[in-house]
């Protein structure tokens, strides 16, 4: 029987490690680690984690090594329910940046934007400082397309952020490389807590428009988004996602290695 339960606070869902804990609790996990301050990031599972994490051997790392995973996905809840598991909620990275923001505005700590499509970054941190006067964000950077494998542009990035030291670092670059770069710099930029929260930026500034309220409850954001950028999210969406069902059949079945 292949095992389901890592602890009582985590399970184990087709290889990916999901922390089981509600919304309020993520928060304050998250207060913890930027008040401990050693470098640490969270990762958000969905449908797509699940199938890179049974090929891509760099994001199995990225999952061992993460400080917290929250699942990011009405399937995996529906998944986890039908083997027997508990989650409590859905927690998507673009469901946790308004509450963090609003954290960060309470206690003080700095937030650096990292990410988003041109002009998103800084139209978020507008409207932000508008809705939170003197909220500490300390920096806000769109990197350039292919960023990630160009040595001067990531020094460049690297050296901005550790300048102005922020306690929460949000990087919306797309997964996986948003968590890669994470993991690959968290060492040289030292920040208590990084999370990868994908298009939340184009959201927040009104570039793109996120799915309706009841569509992420009903566990269809997917077919919104797929609609909003088929070009980019077809091959994800129509041909490697479904193969996840097949995965959680074969764990119900024992068989999943």
């Amino acid at each position: 029987m292949v095992k389901m339960y890592i602890s009582d606070k985590q399970v184990l869902l087709c290889n990916a490690i999901i922390d089981n804990v509600s919304y309020g609790e993520a928060i304050n996990m998250i207060i913890n680690l930027v008040e401990i301050k050693k470098s640490s990031y969270v990762v958000t599972p969905n449908v797509d984690h699940v199938m890179r994490l049974q090929k891509d051997e760099e994001f199995v790392k990225i999952y061992k090594n993460a400080a917290l995973h929250l699942c990011d996905g009405i399937p995996l809840l529906w998944a986890a329910k039908w083997l027997g598991m508990s989650l409590k909620e859905k927690i998507s990275g673009s469901d946790l940046f308004p509450g963090l923001c609003r954290v960060a505005y309470k206690e003080g700590y700095r937030i650096f934007f990292l990410g988003g499509k041109i002009g998103a970054v800084s139209e978020s941190r507008k409207i932000l400082e508008i809705r939170y006067p003197g909220i500490q964000i300390c920096g806000a950077y769109c990197p350039p397309i292919g960023f990630e494998n160009d040595i001067d542009e990531n020094n460049k990035i690297v050296e901005m952020i550790k300048a102005v030291k922020p306690d929460i670092l949000f990087v919306g670059v797309g997964s996986p490389k948003q968590e890669k770069w994470i993991y690959r710099h968290k060492e040289e930029l030292q920040v208590p807590v990084s999370i990868g929260i994908g298009a939340t930026f184009d959201f927040v500034s009104g570039m793109v428009k996120r799915a309706p309220i009841w569509m992420q409850k009903s566990g269809l954001e997917w077919f919104w988004r797929l609609m909003m950028e088929p070009k980019r999210l077809w091959k994800r969406y129509l041909i490697d996602d479904p193969v996840f069902f097949w995965l959680v059949l074969k764990q119900k079945l024992g068989l999943l290695k």
